[in-house]
């Protein structure tokens, strides 16, 4: 049965149209290069947020960025795009939820990268293995240990994101606990140590609202960095027995037609996911068009 969905894209975070150099991140001169020429364009970057105008990514040349961090974002069409992670927010400063949708693939590839590698960096100024500082090196995709000299790569926690349908064409929808009422999405969870991406779709849904997951295809990925995360989503089939919420993690779960979700979502009774999230897109390529729009889930 799942087969037969196929997300709407783009996903509005999986789109980039840059060469991220990775095979010259440890060239220091051409680095310095880079840096010394006024034509290379410099994002700023922190606190969660990039400088933005709008739909466009508001860049700086060398000469005016200030001391940070600094990271090689990558080239396109013959021009360098570094980023320099500042305390707090920038002048301009947009969240990817505020500004992920609106910007084009280039500034919308070059915004995810710059905040996930920022967001790494703010957790990571300490060895793990010692507790030592780290400094950044390789055009900001490592650190280093200043102590031992151990390397540690930026990280990325992959979870899954899932849209179950039953024999009836129902989908499965639930409510985190920790949201408001009415908001309802997609289940998710992370992929544990030893588990393959399918594994963990069938034990988080067990897990979370006690349905048994028959089959699962994967669907499409996104990045999603709120800090860390890598959502690989997925269709799965399921038996339409009522759902048990766990509780804790889930408070409500209920499964849908088409026009039940329908109906819940014009009178009020249900909020869709969010306009940049795969889970959107998940519960889209399942409806068969696009969903309302409604900016207090962006």
């Amino acid at each position: 049965m799942h087969e037969a969905y196929v997300l709407p894209g783009p996903l509005a975070l999986s789109r980039s149209t840059v060469d991220r150099a990775a095979d010259r991140r440890d060239d220091a001169a051409w680095l310095d290069s880079l840096w010394a020429d006024e034509a290379t364009r410099v994002l700023l970057v922190g606190n969660g947020t990039v400088s933005a105008d709008g739909d466009a990514l508001r860049f700086v040349p060398p000469s005016q960025a200030p001391d940070g961090d600094r990271f090689l974002l990558g080239l396109d069409d013959g021009v360098a795009f570094l980023a320099v992670h500042v305390d707090g927010m920038p002048a301009g400063g947009a969240t990817l939820r505020e500004a992920g949708a609106l910007l084009g693939d280039r500034d919308a590839g070059l915004a995810v990268h710059a905040i996930a590698l920022a967001n790494w960096h703010a957790a990571h100024r300490f060895c793990p293995r010692c507790g030592a500082r780290t400094r950044s090196a390789s055009g900001g995709h490592m650190r280093v240990c200043e102590a031992e000299g151990s390397q540690h790569f930026p990280r990325t926690d992959p979870a899954v994101i899932v849209l179950v349908v039953d024999e009836r064409e129902r989908c499965l929808l639930g409510r985190s606990a920790a949201w408001p009422g009415r908001r309802f999405s997609t289940l998710a969870g992370f992929v544990e140590p030893g588990e393959t991406p399918e594994h963990a779709v069938v034990r988080e849904l067990y897990e979370e609202v006690r349905v048994r997951v028959t089959s699962c295809a994967y669907a499409g990925a996104q990045p999603w960095p709120f800090p860390s995360s890598l959502m690989l989503g997925y269709y799965a089939t399921a038996s339409g027995d009522d759902p048990t919420p766990d509780g804790e993690e889930i408070a409500e779960a209920r499964w849908f037609s088409r026009d039940e979700l329908t109906a819940a979502m014009e009178s009020g009774d249900v909020i869709p996911p969010s306009g940049i999230s795969i889970a959107r897109k998940l519960v889209e390529g399942w409806y068969g068009r696009p969903l309302p729009v409604d900016v207090s889930w962006r």
